[in-house]
């Protein structure tokens, strides 16, 4: 394939390409798609699912819930829990996925009569997942049915014994599954080794979606049994605001029935029914309808702060509550929290850093340290993954020598199935996951061989990841036509989103008219065209790496093209277009 502006070694080192063409202009009758249908195609879509893609409904992606393995048996055992009003307990995880999960599940139920309760571990204290003596304890307090969500699917000695206890337990998940299940009333999980090929073409599905669909099967089951002949069914896709939150903060890939939860998730969050939500939004300062990446870089951090570096159950109970002013301190409190917690990322973060250069040659950088915060690991594993271009395991050793890992991966490589791989050869406590990201425990002895376990098994399909790396583009523009109306145009094909990439583009010649640093190592420029178009940019994190060196010294008056996402600056007094620049090339 022939390099875009035959740009075949940026200033990142990297070729331009393509992202996909619709339709070759050789071709005999060749008519030229509109942009949005170009977008969609080159993100997958076929021309037969063009209109759904367009407007992505719940009903045109939505699978019948009786595809996944047991959720009819979890739909009626819980059915049978309303129906006999049975004390139910949802045990959700921390992050923003068993939060919103466990949300949904706690809210529906509510709706239906039945006053569900909520159990949250505590990260630092228990960890991910559920324990034995969480379960068996919720048992002794009178206990009927539990139902775990986005943790379960490895729990193999925590779910012994709540059998054995005689505590009935569900499992809602989304994680990676081994060969064999842990006891359980029912697990419904798409990533099953056993799932039905419908439901594995879910697997992409975040908890919350699971949650979601359970949710749907749950109504049906009730409806078959008459229980809404004298009461209203809950509006299911008025819980659509949480869905779209997990989904995105859960950096599920947005393709299918994930595009349509966010899709319409977006409207019913701008209607502001949900009262926790609409205190988040004003927490967050946010001034308008939040967007999508408004869910993964504001609402979700607020709400991952409380199990990171807080209260455990904050998430849950914002999202649960009918009282505004319980929703608003709860809301100021995980925004202070989420202050806090970018502190204490950033002090991991530079010692992280600072170890970098001793892990040249591995397939997965695996740092590791006592005295790191576990709360904020993963986000520092997905900092360091961007930095060195490759997987990263960042790992907060304890004084007992038992360390708590976060990893996250790079598109192409299952971080998640190696770990599984890993724990079943004896190198990991627990570990478990998914292709994008997983977490670990793990003896601090066997961390080095772990790391050489994960680069024998890994260092192809990483090289191969790497090597075929490209800055992929959509659209080539000149600088005037970056503007406010074509980069509106384009989010006609959205939500974007893991999977759903937003459109990128190329646009010059131009030249350095202003280039400096702003904050830490932030690149900020402003270009000009020879049309007598300028443009704003700014490269995040980008000062010392080979891109932000060559700007900030680059020869007075040469031209290059600039490549990056296109953005809406509504910062002014009338919007304006900037690009978030992650690539540039000289243009002579």
């Amino acid at each position: 394939m022939n390099a875009v502006l035959n740009v075949t070694r940026s200033l990142s080192g990297q070729t331009w390409q393509w992202r996909s063409t619709s339709a070759d202009a050789r071709d005999p009758g060749f008519q030229p798609d509109d942009l949005v249908t170009q977008l969609l195609l080159a993100r997958g879509a076929t021309r037969e699912t063009l209109e759904i893609n367009r407007d992505p409904t719940i009903r045109g992606f939505m699978p019948d819930p009786s595809v996944f393995q047991d959720m009819e048996v979890a739909a009626e055992r819980i059915a049978r829990a309303v129906l006999e009003r049975e004390k139910v307990t949802v045990f959700g995880d921390y992050d923003v996925d068993g939060a919103t999960s466990a949300a949904l599940l706690i809210r529906l139920l509510r709706d239906l009569g039945l006053d569900a309760g909520y159990y949250i571990p505590d990260r630092l204290m228990e960890g991910y997942g559920p324990s034995g003596e969480a379960l068996v304890t919720l048992g002794r307090q009178g206990c009927d049915l539990v139902v775990t969500v986005d943790c379960g699917a490895m729990a193999f000695d925590a779910l012994d014994m709540a059998h054995a206890a005689g505590v009935e337990v569900i499992v809602v998940d989304h994680h990676k599954c081994a060969a064999t299940l842990p006891k359980a009333s029912a697990l419904v999980n798409p990533n099953r080794l056993d799932e039905s090929d419908e439901g594995a073409q879910h697997g992409h599905l975040a908890a919350v979606g699971m949650a979601f669909l359970l949710g749907a099967a749950l109504v049906r089951n009730l409806r078959s049994k008459g229980y809404f002949k004298d009461r209203p069914e809950p509006k299911l896709l008025e819980l659509l605001d949480i869905v779209a939150l997990g989904t995105v903060a859960d950096v599920a890939q947005l393709r299918g029935l994930n595009r349509a939860f966010v899709a319409q998730g977006l409207k019913v969050l701008a209607g502001r029914r949900n009262i926790g939500l609409s205190a988040l939004i004003d927490a967050s300062r946010l001034k308008r309808a939040p967007i999508c990446s408004d869910l993964g870089f504001a609402l979700g951090p607020r709400i991952n702060a409380g199990g990171r570096v807080g209260k455990s159950d904050l998430g849950v109970r914002l999202l649960i509550t009918q009282d505004p002013e319980e929703a608003r301190q709860i809301a100021a409190e995980l925004d202070h929290l989420n202050q806090e917690r970018q502190a204490i990322e950033a002090y991991v973060l530079e010692q992280a850093e600072a170890m970098c250069s001793g892990q040249q040659n591995q397939a997965v950088a695996i740092l590791s340290a006592k005295g790191w915060h576990p709360g904020v690991i993963g986000i520092v594993a997905g900092r360091i993954k961007e930095k060195l271009g490759r997987p990263a395991i960042i790992i907060a050793e304890d004084d007992d020598g038992i360390g708590k890992g976060s990893g996250r991966s790079i598109s192409g490589v299952d971080l998640g199935a190696a770990i599984i791989a890993a724990k079943d050869h004896g190198l990991l406590i627990a570990g478990g996951g998914h292709a994008m990201a997983a977490g670990i425990t793990v003896d601090a002895s066997k961390i080095e061989a772990l790391s050489e376990f994960l680069n024998d098994r890994l260092a192809d399909v990483v090289g191969s990841a790497q090597a075929g790396k490209a800055l992929l583009l959509d659209a080539v523009l000149s600088p005037k036509g970056v503007n406010p109306v074509f980069v509106e145009a384009m989010e006609g094909a959205g939500p974007y989103g893991m999977g759903w990439p937003a459109p990128r583009i190329a646009a010059g010649p131009v030249r350095i008219i202003k280039c400096d640093i702003v904050g830490k190592d932030h690149v900020r420029m402003v270009v000009a065209g020879d049309d007598g178009g300028s443009i704003k940019t700014i490269a995040f994190r980008a000062a010392e790496s080979d891109l932000g060196q060559a700007l900030l010294h680059a020869p007075k008056g040469r031209k290059l093209w600039i490549a990056g996402r296109a953005k809406i600056d509504d910062w002014g007094s009338r919007p304006a277009a900037e690009i978030h620049l992650e690539d540039a090339a000289w243009a002579d």
